[in-house]
């Protein structure tokens, strides 16, 4: 098996003629780490997730979920990929109203018509602290208890990799805090991998690596920084030249 969970080999996104979203991305993300994502507004942080995770095709390049090329794939084995191996956390929490915390969390299995361990989910649900909450739909739920829902609907399927695009960006600080400590116990618990977009740089501190990306291309990287320091390197980012991962 493969000590990586996700790899990008010179993977380049151009939209149209002009837009290169992405130029010639080479990185290899371990399994079982925590990977945070930055860079300035169209830096191409968002392209470089959806690339990573097959929600997205590059222009050009590979890229790798543990052993399988996504370019390889069809449509068809790409969703089916996305569903069995990956889960999904974003800043709209997309949770159906009109269903309790269980049957959201429940909904990839309805969609993938396969049959849940429900002591599993009980488990995840304890784990995400929504035990008491189980019964409960969105509406009577805080903000950030909806994204633990979220959470708790990426995680039950048990997937390889978790990616989180911008998890923190719609709630409060005490509140992303909490999303932020639970994310960083599920990687130091289950050994699940997490690729998480954020423009926060004391989000960014809770993972163990920071990637940064400015005009589509990698220019550093960081482990085990402080919000200060990775807060420093985001403003000097025009300065940088880039460098291998």
């Amino acid at each position: 098996m493969s000590t990586h969970a996700v790899r990008l080999n010179a993977v380049t996104k151009t939209y149209g003629r002009k837009v290169h979203a992405l130029r010639g991305v080479t990185v290899d993300l371990p399994r079982g780490g925590f990977t945070a994502v930055m860079g300035p507004s169209g830096s191409g942080k968002s392209t470089f997730l959806h690339c990573a995770a097959g929600l997205d095709t590059p222009t050009s390049g590979t890229v790798h979920i543990g052993d399988v090329e996504l370019s390889r794939m069809n449509e068809t084995q790409l969703t089916e990929l996305r569903r069995d191996r990956a889960g999904f956390v974003f800043q709209a929490f997309n949770l159906i109203p009109s269903l309790t915390v269980t049957d959201n969390v429940l909904l990839p299995f309805r969609l993938a018509g396969t049959r849940p361990d429900h002591a599993w989910v009980a488990e995840v649900l304890g784990r995400v602290g929504l035990g008491d909450r189980a019964g409960h739909r969105p509406s009577q739920l805080s903000g950030g208890q909806q994204q633990r829902v979220a959470i708790a609907r990426a995680l039950v399927t048990r997937p390889e990799v978790v990616f989180a695009d911008e998890p923190t960006g719609a709630l409060d600080t005490q509140t992303a805090a909490e999303v932020l400590t639970l994310l960083r116990q599920v990687v130091n618990t289950t050994g699940q991998t997490m690729v998480m977009v954020t423009h926060d740089p004391v989000a960014a501190s809770y993972a163990d690596r920071v990637l940064f990306l400015a005009d589509g291309t990698l220019v550093d990287e960081m482990y085990a920084a402080g919000p200060d320091a990775i807060a420093g390197r985001m403003a000097s980012l025009g300065r940088l030249r880039a460098v291998p991962c």
